[in-house]
């Protein structure tokens, strides 16, 4: 089949800004492409050409700064004026662009990929929900809390919904003890800044609010082992440096810290795994309803064991003692107990981690993901 599939507008693909979305596009492309003929549709990028085609796949991009309105007219632009007939169109989490698109090809499939919460009325007139489902064949989500939040609004939905959840690279994402070059960024990384005898808390994330770092930092002063170290990893946004007001608040309450806390700021996503190797203890702190991180699947590769927080899709991924679920993110206690007792117990804590990567290996391959794509493509 002649496919193609629709990114958001935020960031480009290949992933060099990095985005979850956009990690999970490049994880699968070059899998599906071995048996459909691929094209990927995203933003421009200064640093990437408009239409290339790399590793058999085309790439074309089209204007958005950022928003959909203007990315809309560019893919509708593109599908107008192309001379392509597309056998099924992929969009992902962008319910908006399906009766667009499906305004300029008639006779596609359309399948969305749904990575968040974009069916709730606040983001999608429900009249104009109820036409994008009738136009759409399937509706794959990343989690099944993805794809519960879709029925609550839209009951109908139900028989056309497909959880498939995400995958990781295994050979990038790799335990240090079971990986010679895991095991030099560690060592690299904990010598750079001086935490060669620490017990490294690691935080990877967008520093916002509702993602909870700073929960996390306050955590700290209830931290009762003199050689942990707080690692917070990210920036107020993909590809930004930007001191935030909030990441001002961050980095506030890390100076007043009893235990050292340290801000790496932004962290190119070619480079976020050697801070994986790097950690102890992974922590997810989302206070909202995240649809599930994918931080969880990067935190289970590297053979971390992890705490994260009972929110949206989260809990789905603790299981096989992988990991330790907290009830309240919003109370930093309740983190210090859990760390307290991990930090505690190394070797039950690093059989966690091994638990995790074991399973990573077992039910979160790129090649599982694209397996499961190309059953709903085919119809099943």
């Amino acid at each position: 089949m002649n496919i193609l599939m629709i990114c958001t507008e935020k960031l480009p693909v290949p992933n060099i800004r990095g985005g979850a979305i956009q990690t999970y596009i490049c994880g699968v492309a070059s899998l599906l492409r071995n048996h459909h003929t691929i094209t990927i549709l995203g933003r421009t990028d200064p640093d990437l050409p408009n239409d290339e085609v790399r590793d058999g796949i085309r790439y074309v991009r089209v204007d958005s700064e950022g928003l959909l309105e203007p990315y809309t007219t560019g893919v509708v632009g593109f599908l107008a004026n192309t001379k392509e007939h597309y056998d099924l169109i992929q969009i992902y989490n962008r319910p908006l662009l399906v009766l667009p698109v499906r305004s300029v090809a008639p006779t596609s499939r359309i399948i969305l990929s749904m990575h968040n919460d974009m069916f709730t009325p606040a983001k999608l007139p429900h009249n104009i929900g109820t036409e994008v489902l009738e136009q759409t064949e399937r509706i794959i989500t990343i989690s099944n809390y993805v794809g519960h939040s879709i029925t609550d609004y839209y009951p109908q939905a139900a028989p056309k919904l497909k959880t498939i959840y995400s995958g990781v690279d295994l050979d990038r994402f790799a335990p240090w003890m079971e990986s010679a070059s895991a095991k030099s960024a560690r060592e690299s990384i904990r010598a750079e800044y001086n935490l060669s005898n620490k017990k490294v808390i690691l935080f990877v994330g967008r520093l916002t609010r509702n993602k909870g770092p700073h929960v996390l930092v306050r955590a700290m002063s209830e931290i009762n082992h003199s050689d942990a170290v707080l690692v917070v990893v990210g920036g107020a946004w993909f590809n930004d440096n930007t001191v935030s007001d909030y990441v001002a608040y961050v980095r506030a309450l890390a100076d007043r810290s009893p235990l050292p806390v340290i801000t790496t700021g932004y962290v190119q996503a070619h480079d976020i795994h050697r801070w994986f190797c790097a950690g102890d203890v992974f922590v997810c702190t989302s206070i909202w309803q995240e649809p599930l991180a994918r931080v969880h699947y990067e935190a289970m590769a590297a053979g971390l064991p992890f705490l994260t927080s009972a929110r949206g899709g989260n809990p789905e991924i603790v299981m096989n003692n992988n990991g330790v679920l907290v009830n309240n993110p919003e109370d930093p206690n309740e983190y210090a107990q859990k760390l307290n007792s991990m930090l505690s117990n190394v070797n039950n804590a690093r059989q966690m981690g091994i638990n995790g990567r074991r399973l990573a290996e077992k039910n979160f391959t790129w090649h599982r993901v694209a397996q499961e794509i190309l059953a709903v493509w085919a119809g099943h």
